[in-house]
């Protein structure tokens, strides 16, 4: 059973929204966002977050807290005002679903979410913001769009996944997935990692950092 911490603006809203969670058969922890709010969460030992707030900056605050503790998922409960307005927000929320509630589909979205958090943690997924590899299928989505990779296009997107936040050099990327008997140079890297670019990353997404003169990595902030 999913033990879901939901904090939310007040006594009220948080009550509610526990309400309208427990008919799935979660075990919910209803918390009202004050300064104790994160340390709460991390007692409840929970497998999800939702955080309901009455502002953008509160929201991803919160989420960073939280992450910064434990890399749970959350969703967030936006209020609602336009969305033009959380430009350069929520690069930690993993979904949300905008005020006024639907319980339907807040508890869909909460479901789907637990599904691929339970599959990242057996070692059949690895993801990184709204990209997902798919271990068992060999299978690459980005926001749930397919994406048809090349079997080297793959292997080093799983390398740089794997090793997110960690930069690999050229030399040790051709070594880990070209193999040490490869005699290509350096160029052949960059070739694939441009390619690997122009499939999995557009306006919305940006996964591949270059780290001048040494090599790549994946961004953390996602």
């Amino acid at each position: 059973m999913f033990r879901i911490s939901i904090i939310a603006r007040d006594r009220k809203s948080a009550d509610a929204l526990a309400h309208s969670l427990s008919p799935g058969g979660y075990v919910v922890y209803p918390i009202v966002d004050d300064e104790n709010a994160v340390a709460r969460v991390a007692e409840k030992d929970s497998d999800a977050v939702l955080i309901q707030g009455d502002s953008y900056p509160r929201i991803d605050e919160l989420a960073r807290e939280i992450k910064a503790q434990r890399s749970l998922p959350i969703i967030a409960l936006l209020p609602p005002r336009p969305l033009s307005n959380a430009d350069g927000y929520f690069n930690l929320i993993d979904d949300f679903v905008a005020e006024p509630l639907h319980a339907g589909e807040l508890e869909f979205r909460l479901s789907r979410l637990l599904k691929r958090s339970k599959a990242a943690e057996s070692g059949e997924e690895l993801t990184v913001g709204e990209l997902t590899i798919d271990l068992a299928k060999c299978e690459v989505t980005v926001a749930g769009r397919p994406v048809m990779l090349t079997f080297k296009e793959y292997e080093l997107l799983k390398f740089l996944v794997s090793n997110r936040g960690r930069v690999s050099t050229r030399e040790a990327l051709l070594n880990k997935v070209w193999g040490y008997d490869y005699y290509g140079g350096d160029r052949t890297v960059d070739v694939h990692i441009r390619r690997l670019r122009s499939k999995i990353e557009d306006a919305n997404h940006t996964f591949v950092e270059t780290v001048r003169n040494i090599g790549y990595r994946i961004r953390v902030d996602q």
